[in-house]
Parts: structure tokens; C-alpha cells; sequence
């Protein structure tokens, strides 16, 4: 399949692509989520997952997606077994709803946290949003509760945004405020996306 019009929006844990997408639907762009759908998918495979890690992932009968993280973050062999189950469905529900945003001929978005890390996705325009390490630290210390050495390692497990910044087609600096991303967004639509031929 062809990802004509379609952006990836990519980043790094703690880089704001969240936020940045919540904006761009405001903006009326469609956005396809990749982790809202890793969580569904998450669900549906949850038997599947509850053989690979055993029931201490669980909390009231549910899984516990930070004590699942804790596990893979630590052991990439654990994080290889679970990609290997998970990422194909992840990808095979992407495409579905590609397949159907092609149809429109508009720009869409692809909110896509390991577009570089996975290469799954033939998508040749990539909007990037950048911030230094120690931003990433302090924000996943903050929304995560985590200690320093646990959110280090997560960063640790993707492609250091330094490089990811120089494959972008645009980069985003999201250091600022909401306020300063909103205009950096704006900017990047008038004046970079209208002007793109798809």
C-alpha cells in the first residue's frame, strides 16, 4: 500500500506528540493513533501476554501496563517477544485505516512513537517533535513517577531524537510552552503543509 498522504508524527517518549496530535485534530487534520490502538490491541492479546510474563502483570484481573514496562523496559529480550506479538496487529489495523484516508486524497496524520525504530511504515513525510534528554527526564519523572535511572532507560530503548532530527522531513522544538507548540504547529501547517504537493 501506498501512504500517499500520509504524515507520521514521531518524536521520542516525553517529546509532546500527545499533545501535538490533541492540536492537530482541533485542527480538523484525521489523526491515526498507533497507541491507542497498541492499547487495544494490548487487551485483545492479553491472554497471550499473561503467558509470555506470568500474572504478576495483572491488577484486578486486568493488565498493568506499568508493571508490563518495568519488565520489558529492563530485559530486551522481554521487549523483543512482546513487539514480535504485538507490532504486526499494530500495524495490520494502521494500514486498515490508512487504506481508508487514502480514499479521501487529503493529508492525515500517523501518530507513530517508533516510526524509525519499527520501519513498518513506507511514509516518506515525517514531522518530528524535538527535545533535548534532559527534558525527556524530567517530564517522564514527572508524568510517569518514575526515578532518574528508570526514565533514562527508557529513552535508552529508542533512537536518540539528536539523530532522529536529522531523517525528518520537519522538525518541531516542543522545549517551550503549549502556547510556543500551538505556534510552532501553525507555522509548520501554513507555511510547510499547504505548500506540499501530495
Amino acid at each position: 500500500m501506498k501512504f500517499q498522504y500520509a504524515i507520521a508524527l514521531t518524536g521520542g517518549i516525553g517529546s509532546g506528540k500527545s499533545t501535538a496530535s490533541s492540536l492537530l485534530k482541533l485542527y480538523g487534520y484525521q489523526i491515526i493513533d498507533a497507541d491507542s490502538i497498541a492499547h487495544k490491541v494490548l487487551e485483545d492479546s492479553s491472554t497471550e501476554v499473561i503467558c509470555l510474563f506470568g500474572e504478576g502483570i495483572l491488577e484486578e484481573g486486568k493488565i498493568n501496563r506499568k508493571a508490563l514496562g518495568a519488565i520489558v523496559f529492563a530485559n530486551s529480550q522481554a521487549k523483543k517477544q512482546l513487539e514480535a506479538l504485538l507490532h504486526p496487529k499494530i500495524k495490520e489495523e494502521i494500514y486498515k485505516q490508512a487504506q481508508k484516508l487514502e480514499s479521501q486524497k487529503m493529508p492525515y496524520f500517523i501518530d507513530i512513537p517508533l516510526f524509525y525504530e519499527t520501519k513498518n511504515y513506507p511514509i516518506s513525510e515525517v514531522l518530528l517533535l524535538y527535545v533535548p534528554k534532559e527534558i525527556q527526564i524530567q517530564r517522564l519523572i514527572k508524568r510517569e513517577g518514575l526515578i532518574k535511572e528508570a526514565a533514562n532507560q527508557r529513552i535508552l530503548a529508542q533512537i536518540p531524537l539528536e539523530d532522529k532530527k536529522q531523517w525528518a522531513s520537519y522538525v518541531i522544538d516542543n522545549s517551550g510552552s503549549l502556547e510556543d507548540l500551538q505556534k510552532a504547529l501553525e507555522e509548520y501547517l501554513k507555511n510547510y503543509l499547504t505548500k506540499r504537493k501530495f
